[in-house]
């Protein structure tokens, strides 16, 4: 459900945003983008968006200035992909700094986070990891112009279709007054506010936390814990388990037990030879659990239990989901 981005400072890694499906890298030799024939584009879709019921004002406002904008093409069309360790990663992602300011950051807004938490089934130290990890607590929520972006990569044309839709998700944000063009920023790729929501996922999951009649996903932090808890719990939360954990897993295992699709109860796994990192048994939960190991197999493994495979609704990566738990649990003192 994400699309490929490039990180901010906060999280150094390239990894998937808000409700766009991934794209595999090509070795297509791809046309030089050029800008011309833009605003005869732009015309046709003005008009195919006021057949659909965008006001005439909004389009006025959101389209004032608009312009293609190249360095988003060329970002498009040349995502990094780094080759870290899982080791790499997690330092990168969750260093001791990150942590100690997760708790702060925790502590400082706990009544707006708990309260999102009570209400959707989804712990307050998971909505914080999320926060941290996405946006750097809110501060790293990319400087593009959301329309602009949008309708670039629209005209450009490779993924046009799915671009076109997400541009008109965009302009009815703004027509339903939840937030005006210019401050509607985010991603090269679109990716929106505090939470790096998709327009489309704005639309489908984003909560109006304050009661104020409108979503403000960059400004007002109850909106962006109520959508990002109620998008949370409505693909399949469950509040009274944790994420999953680390665990030693002995050299005999049949490897083809491991991977997410693969789940036994956790009495399953501890007659396999599965046990905690120190050599204890396993939790007598009676829960269904899987083994994925990183380092492509090498290790570390984890135990991850139905919150893991919620969290990779979220971002399809198992670095991203291990790291979310992390620092979730290290935000709790768990």
């Amino acid at each position: 459900m994400k699309f490929w981005k490039l990180l901010t400072a906060a999280s150094v890694l390239t990894v998937l945003t808000a409700n766009a499906p991934a794209f595999a890298q090509t070795d297509e030799k791809l046309p030089e983008f050029t800008t011309e024939g833009f605003e005869e584009w732009l015309v046709d879709f003005k008009k195919e968006a006021a057949a659909k019921g965008i006001s005439q004002p909004t389009l006025d406002v959101a389209f004032a200035n608009t312009k293609p904008i190249p360095k988003v093409i060329e970002y498009d069309r040349s995502q990094p992909e780094f080759k870290l360790t899982f080791e790499q990663y997690i330092q990168r992602v969750v260093p001791q700094s990150r942590i100690n300011e997760g708790r702060r950051k925790y502590a400082e807004n706990r009544a707006i986070i708990d309260a999102a938490a009570k209400k959707y089934g989804v712990p307050g130290h998971y909505l914080t990891a999320f926060w941290g990890i996405e946006t750097g607590f809110g501060r790293h929520t990319g400087g593009y112009s959301v329309v602009d972006s949008l309708a670039t990569l629209a005209f450009e044309g490779r993924r046009a279709e799915y671009f076109r839709k997400e541009l008109m998700n965009a302009l009815t944000i703004i027509d339903a007054g939840h937030i005006a063009p210019e401050n509607m920023s985010g991603s090269w790729a679109g990716a929106m506010g505090q939470a790096q929501f998709m327009p489309s996922t704005f639309l489908n999951y984003a909560r109006d936390g304050n009661g104020d009649g409108k979503i403000d996903l960059w400004g007002a932090k109850e909106d962006v814990f109520a959508s990002a808890a109620n998008y949370l719990s409505t693909v399949g939360w469950k509040g009274d388990e944790r994420w999953g954990r680390k665990v030693s897993i002995p050299k005999d295992l049949d490897k083809s037990l491991i991977g997410r699709d693969i789940r036994k109860p956790i009495s399953e796994w501890q007659e396999l030879g599965v046990r905690m990192p120190g050599g204890a048994n396993l939790p007598t939960a009676d829960m269904d659990a899987s083994i994925v190991t990183v380092n492509d197999g090498e290790g570390p493994a984890y135990m991850v239990y139905n919150n893991f495979h919620t969290i990779m609704h979220w971002n399809r990566s198992t670095y991203f989901a291990i790291a979310v738990g992390t620092l979730a649990d290290a935000i709790a003192g768990q």
